[in-house]
């Protein structure tokens, strides 16, 4: 065996090992507590929806900021009146943090949910959070579909009430407009504000 080659291909070996680790320490990964969507099949890349104002309002307009995005009801009794609790705990928990996360809450309801509903309803939680609705059934479907939600009316006692099925998980968005996270209901507070401090980076 000829030892100067297999010094030399030791030398080879850890040369390559050490360039491996520069390189991983130059790009760290971000850990989160929650689903990690990043790279994977392009969906929810976009919306058009209307704000209380009656103003078409689109993914690019809160460039810069991370958006959580949740879609709900304003007569829900109980998953959507929780996580947008949480979502302004969490909020709380970020401080001056919290001024670089937009908090959308789309409503799966626009029958019952006016423009002036969710113009009082949502930033009761937190004033930064903002409500939107589609214009029509046909844009409802559409922003449901791109962001794979589930929503069904569920007939109530009485003619004309009804409750409303619909997935409970919220999107988070990086400041530079990128899918990157499911969140699941009910984490806690404490996670999310960990995670959103994630996206900022």
């Amino acid at each position: 065996m000829n030892l100067s080659k297999l010094g030399i291909g030791i030398n080879r070996l850890l040369m390559l090992t050490l360039v491996g680790l520069v390189l991983m320490a130059c790009s760290p990964q971000q850990s989160f507590k929650n689903v990690d969507i990043t790279g994977g099949k392009a969906f929810g890349t976009d919306f058009s929806l209307l704000d209380p104002d009656g103003k078409v309002r689109t993914l690019a307009d809160f460039k810069g900021k991370v958006v959580v995005m949740f879609f709900g009801y304003t007569q829900c009794p109980d998953v959507c009146p929780t996580t947008l609790t949480e979502m302004q705990q969490a909020m709380t928990l970020l401080g001056p943090k919290a001024d670089q996360v937009q908090v959308l809450f789309v409503t799966l309801d626009p029958e019952r949910d006016s423009a002036r509903i969710l113009k009082q309803y949502v930033p009761a939680f937190d004033s930064r959070f903002l409500g939107l609705r589609p214009a029509d059934e046909v844009s409802l479907e559409k922003v449901a579909k791109d962001f794979k939600i589930y929503y069904k009316q569920v007939p109530g006692t009485s003619p004309g009430s009804y409750t409303m099925d619909h997935t409970a998980g919220s999107y988070a968005f990086d400041p530079k407009g990128n899918l990157r996270l499911y969140i699941k209901h009910a984490q806690g507070p404490e996670t999310l504000a960990q995670d959103l401090k994630e996206l900022m980076k």
